[in-house]
This record gives structure tokens, sequence and C-alpha cells, in this order.
């Protein structure tokens, strides 16, 4: 398997959404807590966090049929 820069960076944003899911979640207090001000902004939400998860699967399929 080659490893391009589209596939690492896929990879990444992967990461970023599979943690995002896990902390909305199962942590959501944590975030707010944590990061008060930033919370403010970008509440972590379910919808949008599996929603992220979805275009981020989908990126991925497409990718790979490329």
């Amino acid at each position: 398997m080659e490893l391009s820069l589209e596939k690492i960076l896929w990879f990444l944003v992967f990461i970023d959404s599979i943690s995002t899911n896990f902390i909305v979640w199962f942590f959501p207090k944590w975030y707010e807590k944590k990061f008060n001000k930033m919370s403010k902004y970008f509440p972590a939400t379910k919808g949008w966090s599996t929603w992220y998860l979805i275009l981020v699967l989908w990126i991925g399929y497409a990718l790979f049929r490329i």
C-alpha cells in the first residue's frame, strides 16, 4: 500500500473525527469544563460530530475507490 499525502491527511482527520465523537458521546461535561471559552463558540453536540464522522468516512470511501 502506497502512502500518499491525501491518505495521510485523511487518516489524521479520521482520528480527529473519532476522538470528537468519543468526547461528545462519553465526556461532554469534561469538554465544557476543560475548554470553557471554546465550548461557547464550538459546542459539543452529537449531531454535528456524527455528521462529521459520516462525511469523513464518505471521503475515505471515495479515496479508496480512486
